[in-house]
């Protein structure tokens, strides 16, 4: 086996994957695997269903895109990019377009905190993500 056969598919730099990371950044916010897959098809990419949500759940776990649930509960990706790998943050997401803006939560983490250590917990983790509309939205 190779080297680049052994790693996951999003870190080596396959077509499928390229097309996959360029498809999420070039629509703003958080968008669904069938909004990328669709995007690929409309963009003539030969590319299964099953290939995009592998490629964006492996974004999202080496922390290159960001995955939340919408309120409909569908799991949606935004690529970060390697920059933001690993660094905490939180969002608020517009429900009509999925426009997402990076917010600090630091009332929140004080919160988590302190009611980790009032119940005796170690090892917390948490998502909290905030949903609107967004001013362009809005004007709708």
């Amino acid at each position: 086996m190779t080297a680049s056969t052994s790693r996951s598919p999003a870190r080596r730099s396959t077509t499928q994957g390229k097309a996959v990371r360029e498809a999420l950044l070039a629509q703003q916010g958080f968008r669904s695997a069938q909004d990328v897959y669709a995007a690929l098809r409309a963009d003539g990419h030969k590319i299964g269903l099953s290939t995009v949500y592998r490629h964006l759940q492996s974004f999202a776990e080496e922390g290159t895109a960001d995955a939340i649930y919408n309120p409909d509960g569908e799991t949606t990706y935004r690529y970060c990019g390697d920059q933001a790998a690993g660094r905490h943050h939180h969002h608020l997401v517009c429900r009509d377009c999925g426009r997402a803006e990076e917010v600090e939560g630091r009332a929140v983490e004080r919160w988590a905190e302190e009611t980790a250590e009032k119940f005796g917990y170690t090892q917390v983790d948490h998502t909290v993500e905030v949903f609107g509309i967004c001013r362009a939205c809005a004007r709708k």
